[in-house]
């Protein structure tokens, strides 16, 4: 035994050596690395206590600035950065948070978390959860009164939210559906049932049968029998065209980094556009990903109220993520990569081909113009638009988010948010709309089946760097101007710009829709040739904010909501907007939270929010299983280039 641990430490001081000079700082771990972790806190005092359960092994990142010089510093020898490891577990009843240095093997930082909320769930114990129905007499001699074969019982675990309490425990509700022959298990709920789990005892606690209502029929709701033959869809069959080396892509005048994270998902990092005015690369993203989700139901009934979820800080869209399907998830030139995270072991756990990245062709134009005046010619010319997307797929329960990053060669980055999936439905009484006579708080969408009324918010952490750290936000508003010389014109008014420089955190949160504007990052300290300062703006979607009020439990949570668009200080732990922890959270971490300090922005490293939101009102179209709803927005280069960058391009490719 003496002398395993030296020779175990030496093998790990001889891997992480040799990875420093093939990682690239912002690489996420990979498989041998999360062994590593876990090896290395199963040696430490923690394995000694009850219920050791490992909820998140991510990368500790480096510095920002140590980031930026390693990548400066590629081409004349690289920077030696160690990895490190941030691992969050229970153990005890305790949630520990570590910091694990990979180079020398061992634990360099160990915090006892002590606030309210809790770390993630793994996916074992809604696993675990789902199951304790099936064993639990109670529920048990419900099924059997209800008439009902206990073998076609489907339950699933939700997490709770929290509605004042003073003291929590680690809880999920869980709810029963009814297969009877369909695998639509949403659109068949066994209503008036719900049961309170306490997960660190794993058992339930609370048993409630309230009410019965009539099981919805299994006709109709079988969607998997209309899926198309994929092998019947042909688009984007040319194969290549960039370039993926590790974690690095490289497509026409775009190169960075993309990885796979348990709880965002898809982060794209280190995002730079080649400019062939002046021959080089120029900064524009240093990272971007989703957040949080906000998916409050608006149903303040006993079985629904709770259902408040924050997806990524309760579970995680990484650990959501699902196998992407050749030619329906993702067209047949695209190129896959897989995903690792740790399971509730400490154990790597791989997600197959959880990205695809292809080209897109997708019929539109780029840039055309038909010139008619130029005498005895017509000229004709144009571009056909082709893109780059990163693609991955989360299944939340009920719904499928379809996530893309879309890089074009004209320096725009397009970021789509696309839902399809199930309704979330409850049992009702009423077969016909002309039957109800209360608040149903949805839309009856089948016989027996009312889908419940709720929104999507999506919340995305943009750390713009364009062309350098020191930036500003810029609201360029529009304005109607009177003409002062009514003699020297016909007309009457006009729009003008006027730019307003946030200068704090509080200037910076915008609700949408209330006064037309642009909104731009821009770089002060860089001009073009013309003295525009160059820039990014962000061209938003629909304007969409939470309608709940401002002293509802889910919305004290998820308060910036109540916001589209927030501008903060860069810092490096401020990444996930509801709070690092999430479930059961209380208000007291987040976005809305760290912008009360008012920080300067002005010609600072800022990072720029915005809340992509959808109000659902279910329409029969979308039962059995809804068509897919779109939303995004862009980052469009604005006075970044000295020109229309396609143009340049296209000269550069014919010479």
């Amino acid at each position: 035994m003496t002398m395993t641990i030296p020779l175990l430490v030496l093998a790990f001081l001889l891997q992480c050596c040799c990875a420093n000079s093939l990682y690239h700082p912002l690489d996420p771990l990979n498989p041998s690395e999360i062994n590593q972790t876990k090896l290395i806190v199963q040696k430490s005092k923690l394995g000694t206590l009850p219920n050791l359960t490992f909820h998140s092994v991510d990368l500790e990142e480096p510095d920002k600035v140590h980031v930026l010089e390693w990548l400066s510093k590629q081409k004349r020898g690289k920077l030696n950065l160690h990895r490190q490891a941030k691992v969050v577990l229970r153990a005890g009843a305790e949630t520990h948070e570590l910091i694990v240095d990979l180079a020398i093997g061992s634990i360099t930082s160990h915090n006892i978390y002590k606030g309210h909320a809790y770390p993630p769930f793994a996916f074992i114990e809604f696993f675990r959860a789902s199951k304790l129905p099936l064993t639990y007499p109670k529920f048990r001699e419900s099924i059997r009164h209800r008439g009902l074969n206990l073998s076609e019982v489907s339950c699933l675990p939700f997490t709770v939210g929290w509605y004042g309490e003073h003291v929590t425990n680690r809880a999920l509700k869980v709810v029963c559906f009814y297969r009877g022959g369909s695998p639509n298990i949403f659109a068949r709920p066994i209503e008036g049932i719900s049961m309170l789990v306490d997960v660190d005892k794993m058992q339930i606690i609370k048993y409630t049968d309230r009410l019965r209502l009539p099981l919805p029929r299994a006709e109709g709701t079988d969607y998997t029998s209309a899926r198309t033959n994929p092998d019947s869809v042909i688009c984007n069959v040319t194969k290549g065209g960039f370039t993926i080396e590790g974690h690095k892509v490289k497509w026409a005048n775009w190169d960075f980094h993309v990885s796979f994270d348990a709880r965002a998902g898809i982060v794209i990092s280190t995002a730079s556009i080649f400019d062939d005015k002046i021959n080089k690369f120029r900064r524009v993203l240093y990272k971007g990903h989703v957040s949080e989700t906000f998916v409050p139901y608006m149903d303040p009934t006993n079985e629904w109220y709770f259902k408040t979820f924050m997806d990524l800080g309760e579970f995680g869209f990484g650990r959501a993520a699902g196998s992407l399907q050749p030619v329906i998830d993702c067209p047949s030139n695209a190129e896959y990569l897989d995903g690792y995270v740790a399971g509730a072991d400490g154990q790597p756990q791989q997600f197959s081909r959880v990205i695809c990245i292809f080209e897109r062709y997708s019929g539109n134009v780029a840039w055309r113009h038909t010139e008619i005046n130029v005498p005895g010619k017509v000229i004709r010319s144009g571009e056909p638009e082709v893109s780059l997307v990163v693609r991955m797929v989360a299944t939340v329960g009920n719904y499928d988010y379809v996530l893309d990053w879309e890089f074009e060669k004209s320096g725009t980055i397009k970021i789509g948010v696309a839902l399809t999936g199930i309704l979330e439905m409850k049992a009702t009484s009423y077969t016909n709309d002309d039957q109800i006579t209360e608040n149903v708080y949805g839309t009856l969408v089948a016989e027996n089946a009312v889908a419940v009324n709720h929104d999507h918010f999506v919340t995305y952490y943009l750390d713009l760097d364009v062309d350098g750290n020191g930036n500003s936000f810029v609201k360029s508003k529009l304005k109607t101007a009177m003409v002062s010389n009514v003699r020297a014109t016909p007309r009457k008014s006009y729009w003008t710009v006027v730019k307003e420089t946030a200068k704090t955190e509080a200037e910076a949160r915008i609700r949408l829709g209330v006064e037309p504007a642009e909104l731009l990052v821009v770089n002060a300290n860089q001009k073009t040739k013309l003295g525009n300062h160059v820039g990014y703006r962000l061209i938003t979607g629909q304007p969409v904010t939470s309608l709940l009020s401002d002293d509802d439990y889910p919305q004290i949570r998820a308060s910036y909501t109540k916001y589209q668009v927030w501008v903060t200080a860069y810092n490096k732990s401020e990444r996930w907007a509801g709070g690092f922890y999430t479930d059961q959270s209380r208000g007291d971490d987040g976005l809305a939270v760290w912008s009360r300090r008012n920080r300067e922005i002005e010609n600072k490293d800022i990072v720029l929010w915005y809340t992509v939101g959808f109000h659902h009102i279910p329409y029969q179209e979308d039962f059995p299983l809804m068509p897919t709803i779109h939303g995004g927005f862009e980052l469009r280069p604005s006075n970044f280039f000295e020109s229309n960058p396609l143009l340049l391009r296209q000269e550069n490719t014919e010479k």
